[in-house]
């Protein structure tokens, strides 16, 4: 009989749970599977919560290690990504920490060739475009400068497009809570960005 208590299960969180268990046995095939299925969001969230590319990999790397050696524990009362993101959030934080004790110049991130603006004559002058990316850079320097917990919470739902209620579980507070890091993160943005936005 079916636990009434258990959350209903989407098709991706049901073949990640199924991919748990085949791990939990040793699989690597299932494990390789779930890094795949994976790795964007972890990568992806690294990124924007650290500033220096150099650890980016490493962090997500340490991240799936975690999930090999947590499988034979793992029990999936929440999401299966949210479960992921609470080891990645727990990595962030701790390589946060360390960096604040032992500074270094951050590595500047170049932007891809395929993610450079194109000109494009008939919707932006070279001006424009200029602005825009030079905006982008200021939003993305003005999020690393936010505490941890907002910055999380900002970029899971800015990037991510989690909900309040798996932003909740990740970083394991009230949804009122939630709203009100993710107002003062967009308040310290604004006045981060103020100059920009009055142009």
């Amino acid at each position: 009989m079916a636990d009434p208590e258990a959350p209903a299960r989407s098709e991706d969180d049901a073949e990640d749970i199924r991919l748990m268990r085949l791990v939990a046995d040793g699989n690597t095939t299932a494990f390789e599977k779930l890094v795949e299925r994976h790795q964007a969001l972890v990568a992806g969230t690294v990124a924007r919560m650290l500033s220096s590319n150099s650890d980016v990999e490493d962090i997500a790397q340490q991240v799936f290690v975690r999930v090999w050696k947590s499988a034979g524990r793992y029990v999936p009362r929440a999401k299966f990504t949210t479960w992921l993101l609470k080891i990645t959030r727990n990595l962030v934080f701790n390589e946060m920490r360390r960096a604040k004790r032992h500074p270094r110049v951050p590595v500047q991130i170049e932007p891809e060739a395929e993610e450079m603006p194109l000109k494009d004559e008939a919707t932006a002058t070279p001006d424009a475009t200029l602005l825009q990316a030079e905006l982008q850079s200021a939003i993305e320097t003005a999020i690393t400068l936010l505490p941890e917990t907002q910055r999380m919470a900002l970029v899971l739902r800015r990037y991510e497009e989690l909900s309040y209620e798996e932003i909740s579980d990740v970083l394991d507070l009230s949804v009122p809570a939630v709203k009100s890091l993710l107002f003062r993160a967009r308040t310290e943005l604004r006045e981060r960005l103020r100059d920009y936005l009055e142009r």
